[in-house]
Formats: C-alpha cells, structure tokens, sequence
C-alpha cells in the first residue's frame, strides 16, 4: 500500500535546512581552520558559504523584503558615503597609470560588497542557537591548533608560516565575534577560555600584529562595556580623526619618532618620505594618484620602497580628499551606529572594529582580496549573531496541579 505525502512535509524547506547548515559549518567552523594551513582557504570557502546560504534563503523564501533593505542600506549617511567612496575609487581609474590591475582591484572590491550584501540578505530573521555554537567552538579549537604550529613557525603544509601568519589575523578578527555570542548567552566561563587561547597562539605568533589587533580590541570592548553611549562615539571619532587628519600624521609624529627611535630608524625615516610626497605633489592630495598606485608603485619605482605600508597613507594617496573624506563617514557611522545593537553584542562589534582597523594602521595588506574577504565574513557574523538574540533565556517549564 502507498503511502501519501504529508502535507507538512515540506522538501524545499529541509533542503535549505540543509544547506544553511552546511554553509554556516563552512563559515564558522571550517574557515578558522583551513586559514591556519592555506592562504587561499579563504577566498574560496567564504564565497562557497554566501552561495549556500542565498540558495537556502531563495529555496524557503526567508529573504523577505530585499528590495526595501537594500533601499534603507543605500539611502542611509554611512551607505551614501560608501557608494561615494566606491564611485571616486572608479573614477580614479582614468588617471591610474596601472589601468590593468586597478581594474581588477575595483572588480575585486565590487565582488566582495556584492557578495556581502548577498550573505546580509540570507541570513534569516532568527538564527539558531546551534548554528551559531559552532563559531567558538571553530574558534577555539583553531586557537589550540594553532599554539603547537605558532611554536614551530608552521606546518609542513606551510614551512615558511605564511599561512599561519594569515590564519592568526583571521582569528584576532573572529575571537570577538565568538566572544559576544558565548556573552549573550552567559557562558562568560567558555568565553574567557576561547580569549586565553587566541591571546597565547598570538603572543607566539611572530611579527606581533595579531597581539597589537587583540590589545586594541580589548581597550575598546571594556570601554564600550563600561560606556555603551560614549565608547561608540569616542571610537568612531578617533577612527574618522586619523584617517581625515593622516596628512598631517607624519609632520607631528617625525620629531617624536626621531627622539625616541633616533632620525635613521625605519619608523623615522618612513614618515620622512610621506613628508617628502605630501610636500612634493601637495596637489595631489585632492584627487591622488589612482587605485593601486601605492602598491605597485613601489615596484616600478613610482614609490619609495621605504614609504608607510598603512591604511592611513594608501588611501590619502591612491584616493586623495574624496577618497579619504567618504571613508571617514563611512567608519564613522557604522561605529555610532552600533550603540543600536543590544548591550551584550555591542562590546565585540566595537572590539572588532578596532582590531580590524588597527590591523589596517600597523601596515597589514589591506588592498589584498583575503583581507576584503574576511572583512566581509566578520560582518556577515555578527549579523548573524544580532539576529540569534531574539531569545536570550529559555521558557521555564510550569507544572500545575490537577484541581
């Protein structure tokens, strides 16, 4: 005898159970391992994890409303100020003399905000709880691995420790994500162990970048935890402070640097150079000198080798004042607007922030795909974890006696 369909039984529904499983596995479990023993981890799972989700979200339907979300996205001051910082950075590519790569670029930098507004639009209303678990538990887990390979300097996979190097910054960038879901939750006990861990594989890390972005973070998640008003807004206006007033960075910090370092330290003399360029061209300092000039004018000699590696001086010079005034915006309002978000997830958004950002200042290779690509996964994370709060305590059961 035949059995008939139920008719609850919905196949399209448990297909995208499916693949939301599979992708958010991918995005907060699977990344922050593979990152630690190949470079190219990244940027080939992260993509793969957005595809998954928007094909779960286009199976259930649970991407309701795209067009209005987008709409309030693009009409807001920080959203009009990206689409300015975007626009000036393709129009930049009529006075760019490396046409070719900055082409590329600007398409990279295009695919990364497409694929960030796709993940945005597949996250459903509500997340479960269970998915989520599985970032600390990635987190965590990567941190432990990563100790024994940090004392090594890598892996026979990556014997120079390049990927490695990676894989820290990856977790320096994930570790507050995961802090502020096991927070939200009151597992404050896990979260301080997940924060032991990374803290010990970066301060065996060479180089030390990944310490400086988690001390960072750390000084503005107290603060913020401490001040939920005045931590957003006194962040926001020293991140939009030192990118508007970079130019002036080197005049004031040269002196210092050369009393404390002495005039031919490395410090020294780079900010020297970004002196000589300012004074050289200060023309330029309105429109700049095109996308991906500051990169590969070092190669070709455009560039002196020993100019600053830093967010601050690349945008200043590949964008000018456009570039450099719509991104300070742009930081400034995603910053404030974080005093939004609930008391238990604002502290790591903050966090975050600055880590990322002082990653950015301290010389990390912003214009490269991996870094657009975890910026993009940091966001798409914490947007998952904002709407996994609807339900922050589970319903006591009640027992009643029979009359």
């Amino acid at each position: 005898m035949v059995r008939s369909v139920s008719p609850t039984a919905h196949p399209s529904a448990d297909a995208a159970a499916v693949l939301r499983r599979i992708g958010y596995a991918i995005l907060f479990f699977a990344v922050p391992l593979a990152a630690l023993f190949t470079r190219r981890a990244l940027v080939v799972m992260a993509p793969l994890a957005v595809i998954l989700l928007v094909l779960a979200s286009v199976l259930d339907g649970s991407a309701k409303h795209a067009r209005e979300k987008l709409l309030v996205l693009a009409t807001s001051t920080g959203g009009m100020a990206g689409l300015v910082l975007l626009f000036w950075a393709a129009l930049s590519l009529v006075w760019t003399p490396f046409l070719p790569e900055a082409s590329e670029r600007l398409f990279n930098i295009t695919g990364m905000v497409l694929m960030g507004l796709g993940g945005y639009l597949a996250v459903p209303e509500r997340m479960r709880a269970a998915n989520l678990y599985l970032l600390p538990v990635g987190v965590g887990l990567a941190a432990l691995i990563s100790i024994p390979l940090a004392i090594q300097g890598g892996s026979r996979f990556d014997p120079e420790g390049l990927s490695l190097e990676r894989g820290m910054l990856m977790l320096a960038l994930l570790l507050w994500p995961a802090l502020a879901w096991l927070h939200s939750r009151g597992r404050n006990l896990e979260a301080v162990g997940v924060a032991l861990a990374v803290a010990v594989a970066a301060l065996l890390t060479r180089g030390g970048l990944p310490l400086y972005g988690l001390v960072a973070g750390a000084v503005v998640f107290v603060l913020t935890a401490s001040s939920p008003n005045l931590g957003p807004r006194l962040t926001g206006l020293l991140i939009a402070g030192l990118l508007l007033l970079a130019p002036l960075l080197p005049f004031l910090l040269k002196p210092l640097a050369a009393g404390l370092l002495g005039a031919k330290s490395s410090v020294t003399v780079s900010l020297e150079v970004w002196c000589q360029i300012i004074l050289n061209d200060p023309l330029r300092l309105l429109t700049g000198h095109g996308l991906e000039t500051a990169l590969r004018g070092r190669l070709f000699g455009l560039v002196p080798a020993n100019a600053p590696s830093t967010l601050l001086f690349e945008i200043w010079y590949e964008l000018g004042l456009v570039g450099a005034v719509s991104a300070s915006l742009l930081l400034y309002r995603a910053v404030v607007g974080i005093r939004s978000h609930r008391a238990t997830v604002a502290p790591g958004i903050m966090a975050a922030f600055a880590c990322a950002y002082t990653l950015g200042c301290l010389g990390i290779g912003t214009t490269q795909v991996w870094w657009f690509t975890a910026l993009v996964v940091l966001v798409l994370i914490f947007v998952a974890i904002e709407r996994g709060q609807f339900r922050t305590t589970r319903p006591k059961a009640v027992f009643r006696r029979k009359p």
